[in-house]
């Protein structure tokens, strides 16, 4: 398809310049983007196991059809060795699920979906009789340029952009161009666009991507995790293990129940995400439907643009200035940032058990854990995850404190910050996966839980000098802390000191049946209720 006549390309000199040679070398290794052919997998743990969860959403095939137009293209490889960001090298295997909703690709898509839909909603407002209904021949064909919107598309409405140098006015050229075959719709083509300012399209354009992008691909993998994080807990709740206050031995609890306290973090972070509205605008150029009023007075545009903007699934936002205020997401990624913050201390915790011994690394044939150690087994999934979560993190609190702050009606900075929503989503899905990992190459150290806890007799001071207090003896504190502070402390001394208490000899039998194993309080019965509490139906869903 050629570009508009008034776009036309000046024509290039037969020899081709250095710089001219340098970027057809770009486009090569550009269009060099293979993606191996496969289904969309919207499960985390699916993708550790290899298994396939394909979309049911009839709505999000497009973005199925997307990544296996990729898959179709050549030497993934060399592209891979070439990309800036590591997320789309040397990790896109992990997050290429997100790439149909933050790409250019995404972006181009999702801007020629909000323009037909416009058109076709200028159609059913009688007071504009320049757009008459459109018949049924002419909505299949303007809904089948959304429906069959595919890479070769996006690359048209990029060389028209190479002669605009704007990327929305491309898309509105790029769909002029497109129905010029339909009589029908070529001659209301004006109407592309009609009353609009680029940020009507685009935060439309971004509020669908956070809505499918976040719901599609992000939200499964954060319940993937929760999952996990219940399983760990009800199938180690029996294990008892020492607990550490300051780096310190401490009262024991037991294996599920540390498990357990991470399950009910991230499953409370993810009731609140079901709060955030994701909002849109369609008011004009600084919000008040300036030139609309002049060219159809009669109409009453609030309400045509609220019904318009929930047709797409999103909310109204009636008060806006040129660009919708981005509230929203700020308060979208700060309940990503606190998952992300949860899951970093569930990193941590890992690696610290991992290091005591307390699990056991499934060593996996093949892999080498270190160049020059060969016994390394290295918890190197835990530490993926941490370093990605500290860089999503960093990424999505900068967004979040951006996007809210505009110069007056508009400034051109949320523009820029706007194209790496999925870059912060990106790092974050590529953490979530590597924890997934690490979980599955785990396996709880029965010998060296007991062991730890066989040498900290101490840690039944607690017990024992509350149990003093409540049948009066006197000084029960001083009296344990002079026995264990800095003492090393036996089975044989801890019991030498209960039989010298002056209690009866029910009570000291209890106490003489307690060792630091044993002394878990409810933590087997917590950890085993986990799942009663845990609810990832209500939660992990924006609506």
């Amino acid at each position: 398809m050629s570009a508009p006549p008034s776009l036309k390309a000046p024509a290039t000199a037969a020899a081709a310049s250095p710089r001219a040679a340098a970027a057809a070398r770009v486009t090569v290794l550009r269009s060099a983007c293979a993606r191996p052919t496969r289904r969309l997998q919207f499960s985390a743990s699916a993708a550790v196991a290899g298994a396939s969860t394909e979309m049911t959403d009839d709505n999000l095939g497009w973005a199925e059809r997307s990544l296996e137009e990729l898959g179709s293209l050549p030497d993934n490889d060399t592209f891979c060795l070439m990309a800036l960001s590591p997320l789309d090298g040397r990790y896109d295997r992990f997050i290429k699920d997100l790439m149909p909703f933050f790409s250019e690709f995404g972006l181009i898509r999702y801007r020629v979906l909000i323009e037909v839909k416009w058109l076709l909603k200028l159609s059913q407002i009688p007071e504009i009789t320049e757009v008459p209904p459109f018949s049924e021949e002419a909505q299949l064909f303007l809904n089948g340029i959304v429906q069959n919107f595919g890479i070769d598309d996006a690359k048209e409405v990029k060389k028209i952009e190479k002669i605009t140098n704007h990327d929305v006015k491309a898309v509105e050229y790029f769909l002029k161009q497109r129905c010029s075959s339909n009589p029908e719709i070529a001659k209301v083509s004006e109407f592309f666009h009609f009353a609009c300012t680029s940020e009507d399209i685009n935060n439309l354009s971004h509020a669908l991507a956070l809505k499918e992008g976040v719901n599609g691909v992000m939200f499964p993998g954060m319940i993937d995790i929760c999952k996990a994080m219940c399983s760990l807990a009800t199938q180690n709740s029996a294990y008892p293990v020492l607990s550490r206050t300051h780096g310190q031995p401490a009262s024991p609890t037991t294996v599920g129940k540390e498990m357990a306290n991470f399950a009910a973090r991230l499953s409370d972070i993810g009731k609140s995400f079901s709060e955030v509205k994701i909002l849109g605008k369609f008011a004009g150029a600084v919000g008040n439907y300036n030139a609309h009023v002049v060219a159809y007075p009669e109409v009453d545009w609030p309400k045509v643009a609220e019904e318009f903007i929930r047709s797409l699934g999103l909310q109204f936002n009636p008060y806006v200035t040129q660009i919708e205020p981005h509230d929203y997401i700020s308060k979208l990624f700060n309940l990503f940032i606190q998952f992300n913050n949860v899951l970093t201390d569930f990193d941590r915790d890992m690696w610290s058990y991992i290091s005591l011994g307390y699990f056991k690394q499934i060593p996996k044939a093949g892999e080498v854990g270190s160049s020059t150690m060969p016994h390394k087994i290295n918890p190197i999934d835990f530490e993926n995850s941490d370093g990605n979560l500290h860089l999503a993190n960093g990424i999505l609190s900068a967004i979040s404190m951006k996007l809210p702050i505009s110069r007056l009606q508009r400034d051109l900075t949320d523009s820029t910050v706007l194209r790496n929503l999925g870059v912060g989503l990106g790092h974050s899905l590529l953490a979530y996966r590597a924890t997934i990992r690490g979980v599955s190459k785990v396996q709880v150290n029965e010998s060296r839980l007991a062991e730890d806890l066989e040498k900290t007799w101490e840690v039944l001071a607690e017990p024992i000098q509350t149990v003093m207090r409540r049948y009066g003896i006197p000084e029960p504190y001083e009296k344990l802390k002079e026995l264990t502070r800095g003492q090393a402390v036996t089975k044989d001394s801890m019991q030498q000191f209960i039989d010298g208490l002056d209690i009866s000899e029910e009570v000291r039998s209890k106490l003489a049946k307690l060792t630091p194993h044993s002394y878990t309080g409810l933590a087997e019965d917590l950890a085993k209720d986990i799942e009663k509490l845990v609810d990832l139906e209500s939660g992990f869903k924006i609506k």
